[in-house]
């Protein structure tokens, strides 16, 4: 009997052995497909935040703390903010000589554009010094913050026009002397700071704020031993004015409308003189009183060099390298017809 109770019971046994190997059968390969989806889905992020922890454990060793974290993303944005802000004046060389920019300026709704239009152009000069002179009783807080984010050099002055010589009625009328005081206190401050036997070359350029300027122009007149000229578009009702250039390379007479007699019949934008030059004549200034209108820059130029000593500049004065913004009077249109300009100078 025990053996047949055994058989019996190894018998019964048979299927339960057979039903649990079939379920292992079926169920292990989900189970194996299973856990390569979760692993192949997981392991990524798993081995990223071992890795930072790992990381973050060898910073803790080297004693690192949270605030030396933060540090690596603020200098980030700093290099990538100072490749859009200019951060660092022009470049200065031992061997060019400096330019003066003399600008006179006046409070006016437009001020900050115009100033600012021209900064931008002056910041890709080197070796540029800017000298802006305020007409008024002192300095006001808009120009001093103006110049301070330039990044030029500058000199910030200011003196304020009487006011029986202020604008009155039509702003276009040439007989009012506009930034003749302010020049010259410029003019004054540069025979204070450099003494006339001062060996550093220089030039002294009037640049006035509400003008357009090339680049090239700064370049021409880098080389000016006394006193270099130039055209100088939109102005005295022409497309341009222009010194008359002979073969010789010398100026003989001058391409306007506007009182051609005028010993330099020239804008104030059309030349430059040698640093040297305004030091050594230090009688040299704008006229104020006594001056017909249109006569301020022979005022200055004929106490510096005669119509024999001038230098032209930008191709014998066949290019146009600065240009009036607002006209003081309407361009004539026809004017070509009358010899006075070149068409094929290109405006």
């Amino acid at each position: 009997m025990g053996n047949e109770e055994l058989w019996v019971q190894s018998v019964l046994e048979m299927p339960k052995r057979r039903d649990i190997l079939a379920i292992v059968l079926i169920v292990l390969p989900w189970t194996l497909l299973i856990t390569v989806w979760h692993q192949s889905t997981i392991a990524p992020l798993l081995a990223v935040h071992k890795d930072d922890g790992g990381d973050s454990r060898r910073d803790l060793a080297a004693g690192l703390d949270s605030k030396e974290y933060c540090l690596s993303d603020r200098d980030i944005v700093e290099v990538v903010r100072t490749e859009y802000v200019y951060t660092r004046p022009p470049p200065w060389s031992d061997t060019l000589p400096t330019i003066h920019v003399i600008t006179p300026t006046y409070s006016r709704p437009v001020q900050k554009a115009e100033l600012t239009r021209l900064a931008n152009t002056l910041l890709h000069v080197p070796n540029l010094h800017w000298i802006l002179v305020e007409d008024s009783q002192r300095r006001t807080p808009l120009i001093t913050r103006l110049l301070r984010d330039t990044g030029l050099n500058y000199t910030h002055l200011n003196v304020e026009t009487p006011r029986n010589y202020k604008l009155r009625g039509d702003m276009r009328d040439p007989r009012i002397p506009r930034g003749t005081m302010q020049r010259n206190l410029a003019l004054r401050w540069l025979r204070e700071t450099f003494n006339k036997n001062n060996s550093q070359p220089g030039i002294v350029y009037f640049a006035d704020d509400d003008n357009t300027y090339s680049l090239e122009l700064f370049e021409e007149m880098r080389s000016t031993r006394k006193v270099s000229v130039w055209p100088v578009a939109f102005v005295g009702g022409l497309r341009y004015e222009s010194p008359k250039v002979n073969a010789a390379g010398k100026v003989y007479g001058w391409k306007t409308v506007f009182d051609p007699h005028r010993p330099f019949a020239i804008d104030m934008a059309g030349f430059a003189v040698n640093l040297r030059l305004i030091l050594q004549r230090s009688q040299a200034y704008f006229k104020l009183r006594g001056v017909k209108g249109g006569y301020q820059e022979s005022s200055l130029l004929r106490e510096l060099v005669t119509l024999n000593d001038l230098e032209p500049k930008a191709a014998n004065c066949t290019k146009i390298l600065v240009w009036h913004t607002r006209t003081e009077k309407p361009v004539l249109v026809n004017e070509g017809k009358k010899g006075f300009t070149d068409p094929n100078v290109e405006i």
